[in-house]
């Protein structure tokens, strides 16, 4: 593919509808597990985050928490992303998953305590955020590894699918065990799961994986990696409107607490409920988009589009009746957003830069974390949480003016006489 090509379209075959890629046994052992454990992670991303709140009434402390959670993906990111292609990834992924299992006990040992110290809340879920770093780039490459290339945009979707639909069962679950039984239940679920998606790894055959060859150790090889994704336009505008849009609307760990219970007077529970409705609305859109044969940037600047209405909406809901169906759009928006640019990125990448181009994806969307986190926490604190998703809602109309601006000139730029030739990609 010329890296002068124009801004197109993914066009990939989805043969057999919504749930054609749970034909192939490899993938069907990674859903299952990752569902189980992705459940396991929400349970703890709420609970951690409700657990600081009740400690310190603070939006501050909240942005902090936001900011220790993804602060390595910043820093080490990039790094991960190259050890991911140079890895089996497989075997990289039972050793993460393994770790996150351990750390998840470290926060259940200190949830049980009477008087949990926040700073030590804060290491471990910074010790969760290397898991993070290492685990994003290594599982999203590996996803285009257990199916074949004609179902890619696929699988991607389903993957999607379950992530959402874990957002569904997770927080829910987690404001009962927190009503019922406390937060460390929470944390110990969530170690507990992790024993779900390291047996499904285990179980696989690698005989059946379409392995991408490991790269080879050279200097320069991170460097390399963003150059790749710089100089071909179908992959950077989708990460350039994922880093406004990471940076300052999708920190809903943070944002969404403080928006229910303080602007709409709810509870530990009611947040959890309305974080349930935001993840129905992002099912939905996720099976839809797995019926999608073509991805191109279009969708990605219609989904930021979308987006930003939606959180401007839901910002402006004056109780909670009016809340939760604007949630439902959040929920819906969001993932049409994140489904097109991460379809995008892993199907357009060559195999030997996938987890590099990954890995910047997740620097750019969960690594903008520690700015964004803090920063939405301090302007909740000083003018409200509707401040907060106002903010995200304006980012995310300016990075879609942005991306239609740069998707039209480079189409344009593609076409010119003086190039001799369309420069079209097949």
């Amino acid at each position: 593919m010329s890296t002068s090509a124009a801004v197109d379209e993914v066009d990939i075959s989805n043969k057999g509808g919504t749930f054609a890629s749970m034909k192939f046994r490899n993938f069907r052992l990674f859903f299952t597990g990752q569902l189980i454990s992705q459940i396991g992670n929400w349970l703890t991303l709420v609970a951690q985050t409700l657990l600081v709140l009740r400690l310190t009434n603070s939006g501050v402390a909240v942005g902090f928490l936001a900011a220790c959670q993804f602060l390595p993906v910043l820093l080490f990111g990039a790094w991960a992303g190259l050890v991911a292609d140079r890895s089996d990834k497989r075997v990289l992924l039972i050793i993460v998953q393994s770790f996150a299992m351990l750390q998840s006990f470290a926060l259940a040992s200190l949830a049980f305590m009477h008087h949990p110290p926040v700073a030590a809340i804060f290491g471990v879920a910074l010790a969760g955020g290397f898991a993070t770093a290492f685990d994003n780039p290594a599982r999203r490459a590996f996803v285009v590894e257990m199916v074949p290339t004609d179902h890619v945009t696929n699988a991607v979707s389903l993957n999607s699918a379950l992530m959402t639909g874990s957002r569904i069962v997770g927080p829910a679950l987690a404001g009962l065990l927190i009503t019922t039984v406390g937060f460390g239940w929470c944390f110990l679920l969530d170690g507990i799961s992790y024993l779900a998606v390291i047996a499904g790894l285990w179980m696989m055959r690698p005989s059946e994986l379409r392995a991408s060859t490991p790269t080879p150790r050279s200097k320069g090889q991170v460097r390399a990696g963003l150059r790749y994704a710089r100089s071909i336009p179908e992959l950077w505008v989708p990460l350039v409107m994922m880093a406004i849009v990471g940076t300052l609307a999708f920190n809903f760990t943070v944002v969404m607490p403080l928006f229910v219970k303080r602007s709409l007077h709810g509870t530990d529970t009611t947040f959890t409920l309305v974080y349930s409705v935001v993840s129905v609305g992002s099912l939905v859109a996720a099976l839809i988009t797995a019926r999608r044969a073509r991805t191109t940037t279009h969708h990605v600047v219609v989904g930021a589009t979308g987006f930003g209405i939606a959180l401007l909406a839901f910002a402006a809901s004056p109780v909670l009746s009016v809340a939760f169906p604007m949630a439902l759009l959040v929920g819906f928006t969001s993932i049409l957003f994140m489904t097109a640019s991460t379809a995008i990125v892993q199907v357009r990448s060559d195999p030997a830069m996938r987890g590099r181009v990954l890995a910047l994806q997740a620097i750019v969307f969960l690594g903008t974390t520690p700015i964004g986190g803090p920063l939405l926490g301090w302007v909740c604190q000083q003018f409200g949480a509707r401040v907060g998703f106002a903010v995200g809602g304006v980012a995310c109309l300016v990075a879609a003016a942005w991306g239609h601006v740069a998707s039209r000139d480079q189409r344009v730029a593609a076409l010119r006489p003086e190039t001799g030739d369309l420069h079209l990609a097949g």
